[in-house]
């Protein structure tokens, strides 16, 4: 029996036909033998126990993650989470309360099948509230056509599942939407052979402030010009000692280098430059 068991526990979900059959093929507990494990568990804390009513009980498991087949979901994976459930379920049962370990791990498997289902069913949540999951999970069989709800049908399943008419059409809405990729991949970037633009090329960039860049621009353009009237004003020698000192960032000349130009003292081309400076700045206020 132990050999198994091991063989049952590592076989791979992947292969999940062989599991299927492996889970069948367990055994099904007797309520004696299941009280016995239960006990064996719950006051003793038995590891061995604990397996063994985990894995008489996959084939509930397998049984439940076939109602949740129509969300586009690996089956294998909807048995997987169902798993994690059922071994939540068997942790926390109390064979005192009177109820087959069953009964009381029905609900633990469902819970966690539809938390995978609400987390991977979209990118985008589809259901948060309380009242959104119970429309989410009953929303199709209560469904009897392929079309919108009329008003009609809208109370009537409001009233079966004890939600208001808004909630129901919201959730509609929400089931009857797709996914649209942010970021195509580039199989996805061309239909019917014409190019789809990005969705992000058509978001607002609420950080950047379009007007003060282009007033910005237009004040720079605006000096730029005055500067360059301002420049026409000065003399060969003046003008040429400003773009030497001022103008050329990458070239920028000492007075030294050109006294020696112009066969002048440094001080003079200094008393050169603060005049054409002064020139400079009149004619800029000037206009």
């Amino acid at each position: 029996m132990i050999h198994k068991m091991q063989k049952l526990s590592f076989t791979p979900l992947e292969n999940l036909d062989a599991y299927i059959r492996a889970a069948n093929n367990w055994p099904m507990l007797s309520l004696e033998k299941e009280k016995k494990l239960t006990h064996l568990l719950y006051y003793k804390g038995d590891l061995d126990a604990a397996k063994t009513l985990i894995l008489s009980h996959l084939r509930f498991v397998i049984h439940i993650s076939r109602n949740y087949s129509g969300y586009g979901l690996l089956q294998a994976d909807l048995i997987q989470e169902g798993n994690i459930g059922l071994m939540k379920a068997v942790k926390r049962f109390n064979p005192e309360v009177g109820v087959r370990l069953v009964s009381f791990a029905v609900h633990w498997i469902k819970s966690e099948i539809h938390e995978y289902v609400l987390k991977n069913w979209r990118i985008v949540k589809v259901a948060t509230t309380k009242s959104q999951r119970k429309l989410f999970f009953n929303l199709r069989k209560n469904k009897q056509r392929l079309g919108w709800f009329n008003n009609n049908e809208l109370e009537i399943v409001a009233k079966e599942l004890g939600v208001t008419s808004n909630d129901v059409r919201e959730m509609e809405s929400r089931m009857s939407a797709q996914d649209i990729a942010f970021n195509p991949t580039p199989e996805e970037e061309y239909i019917d052979g014409k190019q789809k633009y990005n969705n992000y090329a058509y978001l607002n960039d609420y950080s950047s402030n379009f007007a003060n860049y282009l007033e910005k621009n237009d004040w720079n353009i605006h000096s730029a010009n005055k500067l360059t009237d301002a420049l026409s004003i000065l003399d060969k020698r003046s003008l040429h000692i400003i773009r030497a000192r001022w103008l050329d960032e990458k070239n920028k000349e000492t007075l030294q280098k050109i006294a020696k130009h112009y066969g002048i003292s440094a001080e003079r081309v200094r008393q050169l430059e603060k005049n054409a400076m002064k020139k400079l700045k009149i004619e800029i206020e000037k206009n």
